[in-house]
């Protein structure tokens, strides 16, 4: 028996996928401040539209949010959970988010076990230097799309690209990266 070279094994392994990050407050749904109670969250226009886009185009669908609500003691991580889950029950099926991360830490929180400096808290690359090992991501055909300096620095980090959504309708602004590649 002629043994398997180590090249040979790596081509049969899965190809790396493309993915689109998305920060979740200002981006997926309206930004409210501190957001604990799904019956409160409203969808950015668009929002269910892009993420089917991309998805139809072959991306993975990844969110990452920073909710440091949790630290300030605001709400715990459960609602951050229910949100989530809220957000996918709405989405149709061909929009449907692959994993989500957040952060619940903040240096300056009041909950002891939250109240710490991390790797995950963006502009720091963690949660999506993870979800990337995590899902096979390919750095260089994925990109973030974020509302504040803090998401593009965290992709910066991150080796991907980012793009700075200002409002709007998602589902505009990302037609119009698409068309651009």
């Amino acid at each position: 028996m002629t043994p398997i070279s180590q090249d040979h094994r790596a081509s049969n392994e899965p190809a790396l996928a493309r993915a689109v990050f998305f920060d979740r407050d200002g981006v997926l749904i309206v930004d409210t401040g501190y957001l604990s109670e799904p019956k409160n969250m409203l969808w950015v226009n668009g929002a269910q539209r892009a993420l089917a886009r991309l998805a139809a185009c072959g991306y993975r669908l990844f969110v990452v949010t920073n909710q440091s609500g949790v630290a300030r003691g605001y709400f715990e991580e459960a609602a951050v959970w229910r949100i989530h889950a809220a957000m996918q029950a709405a989405l149709p099926a061909d929009a449907q988010i692959d994993d989500f991360a957040y952060c619940p830490h903040h240096p300056h929180g009041s909950v002891p076990q939250y109240a710490t400096a991390c790797d995950c808290r963006k502009p720091a690359p963690g949660m999506l230097n993870r979800l990337i090992a995590r899902h096979r991501i390919d750095r260089a055909g994925s990109f973030l799309i974020g509302d504040r300096a803090s998401d593009l620095t965290a992709a910066t980090r991150a080796g991907i690209a980012g793009f700075l959504f200002a409002g709007d309708d998602l589902d505009c602004f990302v037609a119009r990266l698409l068309a651009s590649e």
